[in-house]
């Protein structure tokens, strides 16, 4: 009920900290042959906030998608999905 009431507050704010940067990379499979390749850039800051009555340091991580390509291969003339089957099993289905 009484936000932006009251005196005016003058800050100063001096820039205090550094960053750190790195360079990541994720594959992820995409269907048959198909391959989905993430770049991103990893941040890291160190931020130091100075007030009259306290010093605050925080650790501030965040992640950047830069880049986002699907690489497509030669797909397959056939397919099997052998999933659940043993070898016995497995061999009958190819021949």
């Amino acid at each position: 009920m009484l936000a932006g009431r009251g005196p005016g507050v003058k800050i100063r704010i001096s820039s205090i900290g550094d960053v750190e940067t790195d360079l990541r990379s994720e594959f992820t499979a995409q269907g048959i042959n198909q391959t989905l390749h993430r770049v991103y850039l990893q941040v890291k800051c160190n931020v130091n906030i100075l007030t009259p009555f306290d010093n605050i340091s925080r650790d501030i991580t965040n992640q950047v998608l830069l880049i986002e390509n699907v690489i497509v291969g030669n797909i397959p003339n056939t397919y099997y999905n052998l999933e659940g089957m043993n070898c016995n099993d497995a061999l009958e289905v190819i021949e």
